[in-house]
């Protein structure tokens, strides 16, 4: 660390700290235990360059910034609903959409097991009252679609839930459709080498450990029943209203960026007018004099320059 001052113009000093939070979630990334460095080296290499996914990405933020504007300015209602195998990136990809747009207005909707009054209500109840209003963007981590995958393969509906809610969310979802709300469905795809070695990261990385659930132990235990079912959920709600996208997930960033991407190109946006910004003066009390606080009141600085 250096105790001198920095004399970059601060737009470069800006820019480098945009660059810098999201660094830190690539460090995040590449922090690979002492346990799975065999493992590592089988692993099909990163197919971008780190200088380009970063241009990209501030690049594709930008845009979702101008489609968030757009959203709010036409009173528009986007839902995305995020699913997939356990560990393929869903996270990820939501974190960076969220990254720099506002969260007044685009919020993340990831909900717990349902309580045991939610399980006797009608069962997209617990979701109705987390869509969009106008001007709104909802991102569910996760959705209504926990009928047709986990709760179908760990028994926890039974088939005749399951089939109810196979008659049933086409017609919600072309109700939501007809209602004006712009309905996106991502299913994020992995191989099963790629989820084991995934799985492995969070069993040995404490700061990962958080993430992995005693459903997604079972999720591998189940493979081949979470298969079929994500199969038979194709075919029975791809529906022409709201169509399935799939995304593949074996490499993070390529999927981030094809995702975000695609995104984009669902809603066709454009520029919003705005007044000029201009900052007003700051008003000046010749007689104010600011009061000292006691030192107790502030964080202690620790990794400030030391002086003396």
């Amino acid at each position: 660390m250096t105790d001198h001052a920095d004399d970059r113009p601060w737009l470069d000093l800006e820019l480098e700290d945009d660059f810098d939070e999201e660094l830190e979630q690539e460090i995040d990334d590449a922090r690979i235990p002492a346990e799975l460095r065999a493992l590592l080296g089988k692993r099909k290499k990163a197919t971008l360059e780190r200088a380009f996914y970063f241009r990209e990405l501030l690049r594709l933020q930008s845009e979702l910034v101008k489609l968030q504007d757009w959203v709010a300015h036409q009173g528009l209602k986007l839902v995305v609903l995020f699913e997939g195998r356990d560990s393929a990136g869903k996270g990820g990809v939501i974190k960076r959409i969220t990254q720099r747009v506002n969260p007044r207005s685009c919020r993340v909707v990831a909900l717990p097991a349902p309580t045991e009054r939610e399980k006797s209500q009608w069962y997209f109840q617990r979701y109705v009252p987390h869509l969009p209003a106008a001007g709104e963007i909802v991102l569910f981590d996760r959705s209504w679609y926990n009928r047709a995958g986990v709760e179908r393969v760990m028994g926890f509906a039974s088939e005749n839930q399951v089939e109810e809610f196979f008659r049933d969310v086409p017609e919600f979802e072309r109700m939501l459709v007809r209602s004006g709300i712009v309905l996106v469905k991502y299913w994020f795809s992995i191989t099963d080498e790629e989820q084991q070695f995934r799985f492995l990261m969070r069993i040995h990385d404490p700061i990962k450990q958080w993430k992995l659930s005693p459903m997604d132990l079972q999720s591998r235990v189940r493979w081949e029943k979470y298969t079929k079912a994500k199969e038979d959920m194709f075919a029975r709600t791809n529906i022409a209203e709201a169509p399935w996208t799939i995304v593949e997930g074996n490499d993070k960033k390529l999927a981030r960026l094809n995702c975000i991407a695609h995104l984009l190109s669902v809603i066709p946006y454009g520029e919003v007018p705005h007044e000029p910004v201009v900052l007003p003066e700051r008003v000046f009390n010749p007689n104010y004099e600011r009061a000292t606080l006691p030192r107790e009141l502030y964080v202690p600085d620790v990794y400030g320059p030391k002086t003396g």
